[in-house]
């Protein structure tokens, strides 16, 4: 990595070329006020209906019927879902960072597996008991976290500096038990969705404003982390990604929901948006053709989205690996070509400003063979 008084020299020169992944680089490395927000979407979301390669020759044929016949389109190569208007609004404003075909190292196709593997930041499901947001808050000092969740997530486990908070629940249930019933139901579409629905609209209302879904769980969390003693680290996580069937319906509201939740995140943050990276992740990507219950299957390669006054987006991230029947994974997948861990040393490095030290040591050991990533830097 360049250190900080190569890219301050390097600055001067007017040196262009190296575009970085945030116009703020030196300031946020320098160790001022910065935010960074994770949204984790369990589940699986299918990144060919979320960002649609509407330019590689093989998707209308692998897609079919589930193809998005009127996708806003933001380059040659890819569009946004029309439920993502706010998120195009801010692309346009190069705000916005879609980065394909990446996942977390594990490439098998259980949740649970890979939702612990990207939460605990090491190449396998148990290789770590505590979560890399965790370990990185421990190497922040003076700085705190907070998840937006009824149970600490695997994620910020690990750090005493970190908290969870939830809305009270109308009726007494215990929130642990609603984290274990979520995956039961996850297996049948129609039940998930039915329990979602019922989570959220009947339980967990708050303060008689309505569901207390991903809009105003992004909201919440970014009004606590824009206050000037709030914390500076935080975590969001919706479920009901998991799309095997009539996944058409079901993604319409859940994307609609993700991009009012960006929209009301960067309204929350308010003067601190320009300092601010939200990173959307999810643990694996789906099959690149739709079933036969037009849904989609557990695949690799998924998607992730950067946004926030600190992102230099307007552009596609990532490697594409096209979708011809020889570049998919075991001829079923998108192939992931990016590491996860890759993405966010980028973010703490440029943006949270930890030193590399830290990061390779502390926060993602034993990955020293997977560089910041790259690619995003380039223009």
């Amino acid at each position: 990595m360049i250190d900080a008084q190569r890219r301050s020299l390097l600055a001067a020169f007017g040196a262009s070329a190296l575009l970085t992944l945030f116009p703020g680089t030196t300031r946020a490395a320098t160790g001022h006020d910065t935010r960074f927000l994770l949204v984790l979407l369990r589940g699986g979301l299918d990144g060919l209906h979320m960002l649609p390669a509407i330019g590689d020759p093989a998707y209308a044929a692998l897609r079919g019927d589930g193809a998005i016949a009127d996708p806003i389109r933001i380059d040659s190569q890819f569009g946004l879902h029309p439920a993502m208007q706010q998120s195009a609004a801010m692309y346009r404003e190069k705000q916005l960072l879609p980065i394909v075909a990446i996942a977390p190292p594990y490439r098998q196709r259980s949740h649970f597996e890979a939702q612990d593997c990207l939460e605990n930041g090491t190449a396998t499901p148990s290789g770590a008991r505590d979560g890399w947001l965790g370990r990185c808050v421990g190497a922040m000092p003076g700085n705190s976290a907070i998840a937006i969740a009824a149970v600490m997530p695997l994620a910020l486990r690990g750090s005493d500096r970190a908290s969870n908070w939830s809305p009270p629940l109308s009726k007494k249930v215990d929130p642990l038990l609603l984290q274990q019933l979520g995956p039961l139901y996850a297996a049948d579409a129609r039940l998930s969705e039915t329990f979602e629905r019922s989570i959220h609209g009947a339980t967990m209302m708050r303060d008689g404003k309505g569901a207390f879904a991903l809009p105003e769980a992004m909201r919440v969390a970014a009004q606590r982390m824009s206050a000037a003693d709030g914390p500076r680290i935080g975590f969001v996580e919706d479920s009901g990604w998991d799309t095997h069937r009539n996944q058409a319906a079901l993604l319409q509201r859940k994307l609609a929901e993700l991009d009012q939740g960006l929209a009301n995140a960067r309204d929350a943050f308010g003067a601190a948006w320009p300092r601010t990276v939200v990173a959307v992740v999810t643990e694996f990507g789906r099959t690149a053709a739709i079933n036969g219950s037009g849904g989609t299957d557990h695949g690799t390669g998924g998607v992730a989205l950067l946004c926030g006054g600190a992102v230099h987006g307007g552009r596609i991230g990532g490697d594409w690996p096209g979708l011809a029947p020889a570049q998919l994974n075991e001829g079923r997948d998108v192939r992931a070509t990016s590491d996860l861990r890759g993405l966010f040393k980028r973010v703490l490095v440029e943006h949270v400003g930890l030193a590399d030290a830290a990061i390779e040591s502390k926060v993602f050991p034993g990955s020293r063979a997977v560089a910041a990533m790259q690619g995003v830097s380039l223009a």
